[in-house]
């Protein structure tokens, strides 16, 4: 008898991390996390932790998602974010608005259009420093494209110094901020309420994006196996175009809550904000959008949670050190994968 031949056994495909026993306990963790916060911090202090954790959780994403497809750690994104704040504030003062908009139909069409201006001005911004900085690089060496994002990020810093100075620059609150709602004796800033929900929203449309439309396929395609996609028709040039548009549109998109929320930005705003959104992908799990997401908001319970014990000047020092005794336990992160190396 021949003896049958012997085949090898083919490795086991990569796919995106889908919902598991593992990632329902973890997000039973954050549940349980978030009552306990709720119920030490306070109805106040619980949402401006929340406020503060949508600003950090829409630029984090924007880091994971471009690592996620060309394992590039984009560090102009943070100053990409400070752009939008200044994008924001010159829309609003070229219209002739200084203060509030009592006014709730015109506060809705002004706000919706300061939305959309800014992104897809960011979101143009970030094609055009992907298309001339990074795309040449795309194959060089790691280290080159990571030099180049930190000249990149000096680049943008310097140009805002030369419209705005280098002073810090008053930004138009055109929101109301003496309308509260009271939930027994607190009383919650409708601009809180306002800037979580469009975080939380902004964040849903992202991932219906991804999960169930062409353009999310090739994305994650791409983040997979881009010579693969390649091979299956996939254009990757503008799979990639179109992943810094949206990152740098949610972006511009925190720049302009942040306007809304605390009237004043810099042209150093940037370097801050960048570090803690890149702390908060690689805690949630960088390449992981969910995961950059809870780690934003995690950063910004954190924060809060340390100004509230009177530890303030500690915040970012507990940040950092939690973020260590995370990737000392979990390297790939809070909702990270481990992957094993291709063949």
């Amino acid at each position: 008898m021949t003896a049958p031949a012997a085949t090898a056994e083919a490795p086991p495909a990569r796919s995106l991390p889908g919902p598991s026993s593992q990632v329902l306990v973890q997000f039973g963790i954050v549940a349980v996390a978030l009552v306990a916060a709720f119920l030490i911090l306070g109805v106040e202090q619980f949402v401006n932790a929340l406020t503060l954790g949508a600003i950090y959780a829409l630029v984090a994403i924007g880091y994971t998602m471009v690592y996620g497809i060309i394992e590039l750690i984009n560090f102009a994104h943070g100053d990409v974010f400070m752009v939008g704040t200044f994008v924001s504030l010159s829309f609003l003062t070229s219209l002739g608005f200084s203060g509030a908009v009592t006014d709730p139909a015109l506060l809705i069409v002004l706000l919706v259009a300061v939305f959309l201006f800014t992104s897809i001005v960011m979101g143009l911004v970030g094609v055009l420093i992907e298309r001339s900085a990074y795309r040449p690089l795309r194959n060089a060496p790691r280290l080159a494209p990571l030099i180049t994002a930190i000249g990149v990020s000096f680049i943008l810093q310097n140009v805002v110094q030369i419209f705005y100075g280098p002073f810090q620059t008053n930004s138009p609150q055109i929101f109301p901020t003496d309308a509260f709602v009271e939930i027994g004796s607190a009383k919650i800033p409708v601009l809180s309420i306002f800037i979580v929900s469009v975080a939380v929203g902004l964040m849903i449309g992202l991932q219906l994006f991804i999960g169930r439309t062409r353009l999310g396929r090739a994305m994650r395609s791409t983040a997979l196996d881009r010579d693969a996609a390649a091979l299956m028709g996939v254009n990757i040039n503008r799979t990639i175009a179109i992943t810094f548009f949206i990152g740098s549109a949610l972006a511009g998109a925190a720049g302009v809550v942040y306007g809304l929320q605390y009237g004043v930005t810099r042209f150093d705003l940037g370097f801050q904000a960048g570090l803690k959104a890149f702390t908060a992908a690689v805690l949630g799990g960088i390449g992981n959008t969910v995961g950059a997401a809870l780690g934003g908001f995690i950063i910004g319970f954190i924060e809060v949670s340390a100004v509230a014990f009177g530890y303030g000047r500690w915040g970012p020092a507990v940040v950092f050190g939690v973020l260590v005794i995370v990737l000392v336990f979990r390297p790939a992160g809070l909702l990270g994968q481990q992957v094993g190396e291709r063949a």
